[in-house]
């Protein structure tokens, strides 16, 4: 049986920075927009994207779930340049609702069946998005058997944790909501796959939906307790898991002996 290794990576604004060449009013083009023209701008390639290649890479994953990429045009450009003997044929990527413009995505050596977004899920008073940027759903087919992923970036604690927790526990509450609509009364029994950047830790009401619910399983759980970390707060020197790759019961069950690996660089 074909053994799929899973990754999530936050590439932090896959490319954040673009070099405006000479006649071309940089400051225009915040109030006005621009058109992504290689005569008018290059995108600047710098030894951080080598880094998150490098990063991606130890991973050997056969399917990696991103987090902060700009549109398809970059992440095809970031594969090329960077990932190019790598064997990420199949890329998934659908402008969500961030203001930045960053969005999740996929990158696979499998392909995969259907891709569907839930950006457009609004709060119970209709007043906004429930997600910051999207769940994506993305359907694969491993030897006949259904895995579905589903790729998230909860909201930032730019605005602090408190302020912006009941934002991250409503997107939550919103994935769990998705799976049972999709598997019914008994979602665990099914092959999928919640994970990505959850933008919170341990203890956190914003996120007890997930680990409340016996049907889904922390696999960073199998590690011991320090070594769970996945984000550093240099301000607090504080080590904080707020990466996830939450499985199915079911998957869970099925793979006991997996146990999962943090690559911590890039």
């Amino acid at each position: 049986m074909t053994q799929i290794t899973i990754a999530t990576f936050n590439c932090e604004n896959l490319f954040r920075r673009f070099k405006f060449e000479k006649g071309i009013n940089s400051a225009t083009t915040k109030t006005e927009g621009f058109i992504i023209d290689p005569k008018k701008f290059d995108i600047i390639i710098d030894a951080e994207r080598a880094a998150t290649a490098a990063a991606i890479k130890e991973t050997k994953a056969d399917i990696i779930a991103l987090q902060e990429v700009e549109n398809m045009d970059a992440l095809k450009q970031f594969n090329n340049q960077f990932l190019s003997k790598s064997g990420y044929k199949y890329k998934a990527i659908i402008d969500g609702n961030d203001p930045r413009f960053i969005d999740v995505a996929i990158l696979s050596k499998v392909p995969f069946d259907a891709i569907r977004t839930h950006q457009f899920l609004r709060t119970a008073n209709n007043k906004s998005y429930i997600f910051s940027r999207d769940c994506l759903e993305v359907e694969f087919n491993i030897e006949g058997k259904p895995l579905t992923l589903f790729v998230n970036h909860l909201k930032s604690m730019m605005d602090g944790r408190e302020v912006t927790s009941e934002r991250r526990k409503i997107q939550a509450e919103a994935v769990v909501d998705i799976l049972k609509k999709k598997y019914g009364s008994n979602p665990g029994n099914h092959n999928w796959i919640v994970l990505g950047d959850m933008n919170d830790y341990r203890p956190s009401s914003a996120l007890d939906i997930f680990f409340d619910n016996k049907w889904i399983v922390d696999v960073l759980e199998r590690l011991p307790e320090d070594e769970r970390w996945t984000h550093f707060y240099d301000k607090k020197k504080e080590y904080r898991q707020i990466d996830y790759i939450l499985l199915s019961k079911k998957l869970a069950t099925g793979n006991k002996e997996s146990i999962p690996r943090i690559i911590r660089k890039g």
